[in-house]
């Protein structure tokens, strides 16, 4: 069924979400290998637990029980979530390429001269809209390989940049997203580098399901610092979905590790760029694809083609998917940047503070029952948000939230 709710937010739900585990589904996220995966990330010098925020304040304003945020701009000094897949992912295609296990190799084993003497010089090749991209340079570059970036059109100088700055040789295209995604392909095919890309089609999946992997680090931490706090399990958690890979890991971790009482997980996306909004839309449930120009503020999340497998997993286990304005985003973006007594401020970026923005707008703004209950969201609820990028545009972040660039 599908529900509007003003112009600015279009819920449509999962006529096929289900809560049964299934653990062929859930095979890829066992406790015991997503903790081995998390033991590698955790070898690299630089590796921090990013902070889970407790917003109290906020909680009572939304009239809500809880509300925890993971801030994801201080991983790894790159402001983004999206190293915790490409460090796995690139670790573990050395690995392989050694014979060796990634389980029995530190980040330090794969920088040492052995290595590089046995594998000689790699290259790594990938789209993104900046933050994946950033983090493929950076862990290619400590690696001792090279890295060659391509962006879609409409990116930023900024993040372009910043890319470069680790390293890459990288460039705008002229073309979307998806078909930059292409693009890499074609060349990696050509002159034999390796795709590293969080999008899976038949014949392209095992990096795409490590770097989802790598993402269910994650989780992982949100449930050990819960634990520590001791807080309870979150009743629902708002994802962000680009290709979808990020939602599918946090989904997959925590349906696998709350299997007896599954938090109801959300999705959450740009209106130009909603695949799962319009596939959770269509009778069948197919997967749906938008092309064409994807104009958004939200960068990372302006991805048409849902990655297949991500899309069989959150089609069993995401309640529904909100297909968001940009002004929802920049309402989130505020609303972190501006805390309620003592609550954390969190530096949230366009596509890091959308959920934020849509649990604000459903609880304060617009204040429809009917979506509410669609998703089972009242004052019981205890709400799971992860901040996936900081300011990694600092001047588009400084238009909206000083200038009030897409005003609600």
């Amino acid at each position: 069924m599908q529900k509007t709710n003003q112009a600015d937010v279009k819920l449509a739900t999962n006529h096929f979400y289900s809560s049964e585990y299934i653990e062929e589904e859930l095979s890829n996220f066992k406790e015991e290998q997503i903790k081995s995966i998390h033991e590698f990330q955790k070898t690299h010098r630089l590796y921090t637990e990013t902070p889970l925020y407790h917003l109290k304040h906020l909680a009572k304003h939304l009239n809500v029980a809880d509300i925890r945020v993971k801030d994801e701009s201080q991983r790894f000094g790159l402001n983004a979530f999206k190293v915790m897949g490409g460090i796995y992912a690139i670790a573990k295609y050395l690995a392989d390429c050694l014979g060796e296990n990634i389980e029995n190799l530190s980040f330090e084993e794969l920088q040492s001269p052995r290595v590089k003497e046995q594998l000689g010089g790699l290259t790594f090749i990938t789209a993104t809209d900046g933050n994946h991209g950033r983090g493929i340079a950076w862990a290619a570059r400590e690696l001792g390989h090279k890295s060659v970036v391509y962006m879609p059109k409409g990116s930023t100088n900024r993040r372009l940049q910043a890319i470069r700055d680790e390293g890459a040789e990288a460039a705008i295209t002229d073309i979307n997203y998806d078909d930059t995604v292409r693009l890499c392909a074609d060349l990696a095919h050509e002159n034999g580098w390796i795709l590293v890309q969080d999008t899976a089609w038949e014949g392209y999946e095992d990096i795409p399901l490590w770097i989802t992997q790598g993402y269910a680090s994650i989780a992982k931490e949100v449930v050990e610092q819960l634990d520590a706090d001791n807080g309870q399990q979150p009743t629902h958690i708002f994802l962000q979905a680009g290709v979808g890979s990020f939602a599918a890991a946090i989904t997959g971790y925590m349906v696998e590790h709350y299997r007896n009482n599954p938090p109801i997980v959300v999705v959450v996306e740009p209106e130009h760029a909603d695949c799962y909004y319009r596939s959770f839309s269509s009778k069948e449930g197919t997967r749906e694809v938008v092309s064409g120009d994807m104009n958004t503020i939200m960068a990372g999340l302006a991805c048409g083609e849902p990655n297949t497998d991500a899309f069989r997993l959150l089609r069993q286990y995401a309640k529904g998917t909100f297909s968001c304005n940009d002004n929802i985003a920049a309402l989130g973006m505020r609303v972190y940047g501006n805390p309620l007594k003592d609550d954390p401020r969190v530096i949230s970026g366009e596509s890091g503070a959308v959920t934020l923005g849509l649990l604000y707008h459903l609880r304060k703004i617009a204040s429809d029952p009917a979506v509410n209950n669609e998703i089972s969201l009242e004052s019981n609820s205890r709400i799971l948000l992860i901040s996936t990028e900081g300011d990694t545009d600092p001047a588009t972040y400084q238009k909206v939230v000083w200038e009030g660039l897409c005003p609600n």
